[in-house]
């Protein structure tokens, strides 16, 4: 078992439940003071433990569970950490702490039973993602570092291993989880007789129609990318560096470039066929592929492997420049087509049939959709759902009223411009079968997947060596079994 995970059980104990969150929160400056004082914390914790070491202070065994054991000093480490996040305990942290810390170690032996993988994006995915959040927070990578007193590096390092057991926990629970549904039926026999003040509160829901359009390129800046992308193919045949170093220095693609571009085995369906097209063609590892153009820019790639019906490649991604004059010639094409569509000319959908530039709402005349966590798809959307720059947008909006045109950043990373019309606008409610029936069913299987995530701890515990102090039997545990 890593070590790393005794650090941060209180960082893992804030994982939702399997499955109810698809996207990351959006964390208050004031959260990011937590993370700085938690990173602070471990520093110290790793004086304390070489002073242990050392024998200065005395630590000890306090529980053991299968093989692993769980010291007096975890406990006190997830304790100081808990007090700097702001987690509040239900019953006594004495006792709640190292069972805390006990259940994740039984998903984590349950994960390598049953060999559950992270894959090494994945972590670093996981922590880009919340480098980034905080770099846009606290305004600069450069601020950051100083803030927290580390090297973005040695952020990375620290946050690796706990970012890898988060995952691997909670792939384990949607393993446990992934055949649990609830019926209609279920629904509403639930609510049935539920007091009014427990029925979930909806939070204010949109639905938003968007014209997209994309700032021209010159030719002179495509060809100065694929001039770049030659060039680099150049210096890797005559061996003048790796293609793992290039990408590392110049590739555009943050989950990867890390890794010297490197991406873990993938099948054709989940690439943009262009690049699948090409990838999926290359034999010879030592070869590398001509230039593709896909929806995130410009590529060159290298084959490492392939495995059945999928591929294992490096690739190095470069975005031409959008330049200012181009997306002011956007922004004021889209006002005139705005004023036509409120001169009644055309309307908004008949725009989006004929002049956007987002293939993924044009052929729903611009109607925008929310893939829910469930994968199911709604045209409904939370505010905190939409992409940053529409939800400010549409928030003061009126229904049935075309914004005035912003530029945002797309899924695809790149730089567009947009008009949205405000479709329909529900304000927060008491939820209802008629009208929320998603939200109410969501709220039943949350129940249902975690009755099951409780129910199989109970049984795991029941298989397990547990083995713990005299002082911690007479605490009132969540979980029955420990005492034996």
């Amino acid at each position: 078992m890593n070590t790393g995970y005794k650090m941060t059980m209180a960082f893992i104990a804030l994982l939702m439940i399997v499955g109810i969150s698809a996207s990351a929160t959006r964390a208050s400056r004031s959260a990011l003071a937590h993370e700085a004082d938690s990173a602070n914390i471990k520093q110290q914790a790793a004086a304390d433990s070489q002073k242990i070491n050392e024998g200065s202070v005395v630590d000890e065994v306090i529980w053991v569970v299968g093989d692993e054991a769980i010291l007096k000093s975890d406990v006190e480490v997830t304790r100081l950490q808990a007090e700097a996040e702001g987690i509040k305990y239900t019953g006594d942290p004495d006792c709640s702490i190292p069972e805390q810390i006990a259940v994740q170690k039984l998903f984590l032996h349950q994960a390598a039973i049953d060999s559950i993988e992270v894959s090494e994006s994945e972590v670093m995915n996981g922590i880009d993602e919340q480098i980034n959040s905080w770099v846009s927070m606290i305004g600069s990578r450069e601020k950051l570092e100083e803030y927290r007193k580390q090297s973005i590096t040695q952020m990375r390092q620290q946050m690796h291993d706990d970012f890898k057991n988060q995952q691997l926990i909670q792939k384990m629970k949607q393993e446990l989880v992934k055949d649990i549904k609830v019926s209609p039926a279920q629904v509403r026999k639930y609510f049935k007789d539920l007091p009014a003040d427990s029925i979930p509160f909806v939070p204010t829901e949109v639905e938003v129609e968007i014209l997209t359009m994309q700032p021209r390129i010159p030719l002179e800046e495509i060809n100065r990318v694929k001039n770049q992308l030659r060039e680099f193919t150049d210096r890797v045949n005559k061996g003048e560096t790796s293609f793992a170093t290039l990408a590392r220095l110049y590739s555009e693609d943050p989950g990867s470039a890390r890794m010297g571009g490197e991406m873990d085995y993938i099948g054709r369906g989940m690439l943009d066929p262009a690049f699948a097209n090409v990838a999926f063609n290359l034999t010879d590892p030592k070869k590398i592929s001509k230039i593709v153009e896909s929806e995130f820019g410009y590529h060159i790639i290298q084959l490492i492997d392939k495995r059945g019906d999928k591929i294992k490649c490096r690739h190095i991604l470069l975005k031409p420049q959008v330049s200012q004059d181009a997306i002011d010639k956007s922004i004021g094409r889209l006002d005139s087509i705005g004023n036509d569509i409120r001169a009644a000319k055309f309307t908004f959908e008949q725009a989006v049939e004929a002049l956007s530039d987002d293939k993924d709402t044009r052929n729903n005349k611009g109607l925008m959709a929310n893939v829910t966590p469930d994968q199911s798809r709604t045209s409904r959307f939370q505010m905190k759902d939409l992409p940053t720059e529409v939800a400010r947008t549409v928030d003061t909006m009126k229904v049935g009223e075309v914004s005035a045109p912003f530029t945002m950043v797309n899924s695809k990373g790149k730089t567009t411009c947009a008009l949205v019309k405000l479709v329909s606008r529900v304000d927060g409610h008491r939820a209802t079968i008629t009208e929320d029936f998603q939200v109410m069913k969501d709220v039943v299987l949350a129940k249902e997947r975690a009755q099951t995530l409780h129910d199989w701890v109970v049984n795991k515990i029941k298989q397990t060596y547990v083995r713990m102090n005299d002082r911690y039997k007479d605490c009132k545990f969540e979980y029955q079994g420990w005492i034996k």
